[in-house]
């Protein structure tokens, strides 16, 4: 956040709108007019010599056009606030993704060495069986396969981890040094409230709603502007006239009457952009609760994957797999039964570090469509 360049290009966007509110409130300059040349008389007896005038117009800013046109500036400001808001919580989003990726990654690199490390002990146990003669050579050739597999698996997961540590950086920008190590587990996934809290939540603090309220306040106000553009405009103008024979003074008013051009184009495409962001509004209200109601219900299907594995799918796998390796040291069971013990719990693993992958980016989502203003960014 302190650091992005997007970021501030958005701040950047934020203040552009406030200045825009201080020229909504800015009141009309003056005019000033000056001719000046010479006179000459058209008839004997007359004096020639210089003629001046000057004239200062003064535009009127009508109370109901000033009104209209600051409120239409000041929704536009919050309409530009609410998106800074929507991409800095879009932002955050991603940003908190790729570090549960790389934290995934990271899960999958240490099960990976775990298992090539496995796989090397039982390949050593199974070479020793064979020059001993008390297994077949057709064992150590699986193992071989297998071991040269887990390692293969323990490299390309390497390879991940280094890719979900650049994408993390690319996401923050160059203030994170190349050497930077992340804290933080996927068992940290933090609880999220229950979905009629969370749609209370939505209605109030969600920015995409509140940038489209903005968009319709602000097409309200452009044709409450629009209306006030029929009536005159009215200015006053006072004016010095100097010839050689006489000077005067006058004051008065200009009006200008809306006679040819009523304005009908420009409010009718006010009014169609008032329809236009009404039919907005609505349509965001009914994305987004259905949105908030898919990424909770894909924040219970992962918690409920979490616990089955935790609590009894990947525990019972291990367990197999002791037993088999047990069996195969006492010569009860084959190699065969022990591969296939350990393809159970590998996979078990890997479901496990996925679905709390899957728990914490449903937990992201839910937080990105909340995007509390002042809420914990960390």
């Amino acid at each position: 956040m302190e650091s992005s360049r997007s970021v501030m290009a958005a701040r950047d966007q934020v203040q552009a709108a406030r200045h825009a509110v201080d020229s909504a409130a800015a009141y009309p300059n003056p005019e000033l007019e000056y001719l000046g040349g010479t006179a000459r008389p058209r008839s004997p007896g007359g004096n020639s010599g210089d003629a001046r005038s000057i004239a200062l117009t003064q535009p009127l800013d009508l109370p109901w056009r000033r009104s209209a046109r600051i409120d239409a500036a000041q929704a536009g400001l919050a309409a530009t606030t609410a998106a800074n808001r929507a991409f800095e919580a879009d932002l955050l989003a991603r940003l908190r993704v790729r570090y549960f990726e790389l934290l995934r990654r990271q899960a999958e690199l240490i099960n990976a060495r775990e298992d090539a490390g496995l796989m090397e002990s039982v390949r050593s146990r199974i070479a020793l069986r064979v020059d001993l003669g008390e297994a077949p050579r057709f064992e150590l050739i699986k193992a071989d396969a297998e071991t040269l597999n887990a390692q293969k698996i323990a490299v390309a997961a390497g390879f991940r981890v280094e890719q979900a540590r650049s994408l993390l950086r690319q996401m923050v920008g160059a203030a994170l040094p190349g050497d930077f190590a992340i804290r933080g587990s996927l068992r940290e996934v933090p609880a999220v409230q229950p979905l009629a809290d969370l749609r209370r939540q939505l209605a109030e603090s969600s920015p995409d709603l509140a940038r489209a309220r903005a968009e319709m306040v602000r097409a309200e106000r452009l044709l409450d502007l629009e209306r006030a553009q029929r009536w005159p405009n009215i200015a006053l103008k006072a004016s010095q006239d100097q010839d050689p024979d006489m000077r005067s003074s006058k004051i008065g008013v200009v009006l200008s009457l809306p006679l040819w051009d009523r304005r009908s184009g420009p409010q009718g495409e006010a009014a169609a952009q008032l329809s236009r962001a009404s039919n907005e509004l609505e349509a965001q209200q009914f994305s987004l609760a259905q949105t908030l109601e898919v990424a909770v219900q894909q924040y219970e299907i992962a918690q409920t994957q979490v616990i089955a594995l935790e609590s009894g799918i990947v525990r019972q796998a291990e367990a197999a797999l002791k037993v088999a390796e047990a069996a195969y040291r006492f010569g009860e069971r084959g190699f065969i039964e022990v591969l296939d013990a350990q393809r159970v719990y590998r996979a078990a693993r890997s479901e496990l570090i996925a679905a709390r992958f899957e728990l914490a980016a449903a937990w992201v989502e839910i937080e990105r469509l909340r995007a509390q203003p002042g809420g914990s960014k960390e």
